[in-house]
């Protein structure tokens, strides 16, 4: 991305070297547009922005700040031209210190001061300052620690303005290396410090001749300037009029210093009487200061001053003290009960309870507050998941439907374990069964789902402090190093009573949290006295499989992250109980919606058969199982401590039956497309295989289809169901670990077999009955008689009407699976021979002619037909020319082959097909 403006440049800076808060004026380019533009500005590494006044593009004025490095780039940065560079640099130099009666040339700038006793910096007036180093040597700071320095000097202070002032203190913290050459050369320093005024004012001067000199030149040129303007009057020129004021001012000032020091005599008298207040002031003042500090929250300072006057005043007998020490600890009381009210105080965070219990542990404030707070974290945890529960099931009846619009729990701001997980091990919702679904579902999100992912981000967003509390309490954190040695026997005792109770307390939230999701989730799980608190949410549509998924992640990642707070796993096995049940529920769910499913795959059955005459619908049902299984992979997946589904004996036999009950609704689908009315069936998309050159006939678009038609197509779908569908379901069962994967298989077996027999016992029944009817009237037709006919000549339409009519069975099977041919056209004929060998049984007697003619017929079938022949078939045939008297001639034997070529030759373009089926098994 391209800038509009080049970066800054600074190429001068003046001065170029001085002490922190030196007033310094930098140039350079592009500098910024205006002081809106100016974003940064460093001088060493410091941040001076604050001091900074943008006055052009090329100049801008600031004061240096405390900085590390002694030398350094002044760098600006701008919104227009980004982060610039430096060609010079500024040195920062170490401040002179200039006492508060110290002649100074120029002015001095009040300064900040570092307290050792708030560990504060405040800005305070000249009047308060203090040299830095009073002996005029160099400091050498010792190792030996604060603690001991204390313990040594009770009462006392090394600072050198404080009342209670230690030479032997100061000297140990900051001169115990020096030599005695050197404190000898201090001693010195420090009478030539208290001689200094008698020098007079000649060393003031030459320390400030250049500033005399620089002040001299200014009034020169100032006066040059005025004599060139013409500026001079009558009444005498204005260098004249301005002498005459700085006479007066320097007599005024005079007159006002006199009065000073004619009112000096009386001050010296009663500053006297004022030292005796001065000392104790602190005590005077402390009640004032105390509430003043309690104000701005500064409780570090009341907490220290509060322990230095117990120190000093607490066990006095002069009664002023008393009186004021009353006032102090009247607002002390008062303090510990305001730490108290905030320490209580829900929300808060465990800094600031960690921090007010440390105070009222300094205060020695009644009691065991750490515990109170505990306490109260508690119950107000516990009343935070009842309210959330109670505005869920609030919000589901103010706005019905199972899909209503939910908060956003993405708007919630709160760091949370869960949503760090959840972003490593997020549920993979695409492989639900439920198809056609779209992006919008985040949005539709059921009441009871979204209770338990928020119930599980509060939980998880509260209790983390609330151990981590637990925690501190045990190990004396929370406490100060003064409160803990002198509690630490106490405390310990406290520590070991209570750890029972927080015990309860934690499983406590854990019986909450498990208690409101099963009211959610699993509301029959609850007892019927436990409904009103955990349950009341009156939902008449269970949850989908989907959802329980969901929500199984969501408890698993919950568990995860209350394990890595390293919770006993004794008071989280409530969580893992609820899992497994959650995941049991969700697998029976999931079964019983893909039932539901593939209950309604009848109305998606197009009846298009490919080249191996089968439908569309083996295939999506055994993907609408695949699919249920795999939203359920993660469900069933073990993690690490959880255990299987399938443990329970009930549970497997429940799923066990489950699963069988979806391949019998599966059954029954096919049961019902194969005996539909005509009328509801959709034909207009049916294709069939018509590139084969065997196909009998030809395929029309207005093709419609029959009920002998669907019931060819379910025997073709219900062989490959037994072949490869049901086998490849079983081993998907298998993958999953299901249990009881042969009786699930051997009882969908025989459910498939049985509907398969009966579906063409039908078939052959339509087909058969009709040719078997149609033999006896034909043999008999025009009063036929088998004792008086004459000789034959070929064979009887009757037969070639019936050959014509299985023909068209077979080309009414071939069209649509050619695998069915052979069991269909073997069934028809054993039917056909049967009827040919009961009529021909049936025959009293037979003329030679007669048992000529039957003997043709009889043959011309068989023949005809050979390759379909079954044992059953050939007995029926062998029993039929059984019945008929033997050929006794050779003529006759003749006759009777002469016209069976002779009908084999004239119906070859008929008994084609049979030819075709003879050289395809021979084949195969």
């Amino acid at each position: 991305m391209s800038r509009s403006r080049q970066p800054p440049l600074v190429t001068g800076i003046s001065p170029n070297e001085g002490i922190p808060w030196t007033k310094v004026t930098i140039r350079g380019e592009n500098l910024g547009t205006g002081p809106t533009d100016l974003i940064g500005l460093t001088i060493c590494g410091h941040n001076c922005l604050l001091t900074a006044e943008w006055m052009s593009a090329s100049k801008i004025v600031c004061r240096v700040g405390q900085a590390k490095n002694d030398k350094g780039d002044i760098i600006v940065t701008t919104k227009s031209g980004g982060k610039g560079t430096s060609t010079v640099s500024f040195k920062l130099l170490k401040p002179e210190k200039i006492g508060i009666l110290d002649q100074s040339a120029v002015w001095v700038d009040e300064m900040n001061y570092y307290d050792m006793r708030t560990d504060r910096n405040k800005g305070i007036p000249p009047l308060s300052l203090r040299p830095a180093n009073p002996l005029g040597i160099e400091i050498e700071k010792s190792k030996f620690s604060q603690k001991d320095l204390e313990m040594l000097f009770h009462g006392m202070s090394a600072d050198f303005t404080s009342e209670n002032f230690s030479a032997a203190w100061y000297l140990i913290e900051n001169h115990s290396n020096t030599s005695f050459e050197q404190l000898k050369m201090a001693v010195t320093n420090l009478k030539r410090q208290a001689n200094k005024k008698s020098e007079g004012s000649l060393a003031y001067v030459k320390g400030g001749l250049s500033t005399f000199f620089e002040a001299q030149d200014a009034l020169s040129a100032i006066h040059q300037k005025l004599e060139a303007d013409g500026t001079e009057k009558v009444e005498g020129s204005m260098t004249q009029k301005l002498e005459n004021v700085l006479n007066r001012a320097s007599n005024t000032a005079d007159t006002l210093f006199q009065e000073v020091l004619g009112r000096k005599d009386k001050a010296d008298s009663t500053r006297n009487a004022l030292n005796v207040l001065q000392r104790f002031k602190f005590l005077f003042n402390l009640p004032l200061n105390i509430e003043r500090n309690i104000q701005k929250g500064d409780y570090d300072v009341v907490i220290n001053d509060y322990e230095k006057a117990k120190s000093l005043f607490g066990k006095t007998e002069v009664q002023v003290f008393k009186k004021y020490y009353a006032e102090v600890e009247t607002r002390i009381e008062a303090l510990r009960e305001l730490l108290l009210d905030k320490l209580l105080e829900t929300p808060s965070t465990l800094h600031d309870q960690k921090r007010y219990i440390r105070y009222l542990s300094d205060l020695h404030a009644p009691g065991d507050p750490a515990w109170q707070c505990i306490g109260a974290q508690h119950k107000w945890i516990l009343q935070l998941m009842h309210n959330c529960k109670e505005g869920y099931v609030k919000d589901l009846k103010g706005s019905p439907g199972l899909h209503s619009p939910m908060l956003d729990l993405d708007n919630d701001t709160r760091p949370s374990v869960l949503g760090h997980l959840g972003q490593t091990a997020s549920l993979k919702r695409g492989s639900s069964f439920q198809s056609g679904r779209d992006d919008t579902w985040r949005y539709k999100t059921p009441h009871r789902v979204a209770f338990v992912e928020k119930l599980t981000k509060l939980v998880l967003s509260q209790l983390p402090n609330f151990w981590k509390l637990w925690i501190s309490y045990v190990n004396g954190s929370l406490f100060s190093e003064t409160a803990e040695k002198s509690g630490q026997i106490e405390r310990s005792k406290n520590v070991r009573q209570r750890q029972n109770d927080f015990k309860k307390m934690i499983q406590e939230v854990m019986h909450s949290l498990v208690k409101l999701t099963r009211g959610a989730l699993l509301p029959l799980t609850i007892r019927d006295g436990e409904a009103k608190q955990y349950g009341g949410w009156e939902v008449k549509c269970e949850l989908s499989g989907q959802w329980l998924a969901h929500a199984v992640q969501t408890v698993r990642l919950t568990h995860e992250s209350l394990t890595a707070l390293e919770i006993p796993n004794d008071l989280l096995q409530t969580i893992q109980d609820l899992i497994l049940d959650l995941r049991v529920r969700c697998v029976m769910v999931t079964l019983q919606h893909t039932a539901e499913e593939i209950k309604r795959l009848a109305e998606k059955e197009d009846w298009v058969v490919d080249n191996e005459g089968l439908t569309s619908l083996p295939c999506q049902f055994e993907q609408c199982i695949v699919r249920s299984l795999q939203s359920l992979k993660g469900v069933l997946e073990c993690k690490p401590g959880e255990a299987s589904v399938f443990q329970q004996p009930k549970t497997q036999e429940e799923v066990c039956q489950l699963s069988i009950n979806i391949m019998q609704v599966f059954i029954y689908c096919l049961e019902q497309l194969s005996t539909k009315p005509d009328a509801d069936i959709d034909t207009t998309h049916l294709s069939v295989d018509v590139s084969s050159p065997d196909l009998f006939g030809s395929i029309h678009e207005d093709f419609s289809l029959t009920s002998e038609q669907r019931l060819l197509i379910v025997l073709s779908n219900c062989c490959y169901l037994e072949r490869h569908t049901f086998l490849n379901i079983a081993e998907h069962f298998e993958k999953h670990n299901f249990q009881g994967i042969e009786k699930i298989t051997e009882v969908s077996m025989a459910s498939l077999k049985e509907l398969d027999q009966r579906l063409f016992e039908n078939y052959i029944e339509l087909k058969a009955d009709p040719i078997v009817g149609s033999l006896e009237p034909g043999i008999y037709a025009g009063y036929f008689d088998w004792k008086d006919c004459l000789p034959p000549t070929g064979v009887r339409n009757y037969l070639k009407e019936a050959l014509v009519n299985i023909i068209a069975v077979h080309a009414e099977v071939f069209t649509i699976s050619k695998e069915l041919v052979p069991r269909v056209l073997s069934k028809v004929i054993e039917a056909v021979s049967e009827e040919l060998s009961r009529l021909m049984q049936c025959v009293s007697s037979f003329s030679k002619n007669g048992a000529l003619q039957a003997r043709l017929e009889i043959c011309a079938l068989r023949d005809t037909v050979a390759v379909y022949l079954t044992p059953e078939s050939k007995s029926s045939f062998k029993q039929a020319l059984e019945a008929l008297p033997q050929l006794s001639s050779g003529a006759d034997k003749k006759l009777l082959e002469e016209l069976l070529n002779k009908f084999k030759s004239s119906m070859h373009l008929q008994l084609t097909c049979f030819q075709a089926a003879s050289s395809t098994m021979m084949k195969t």
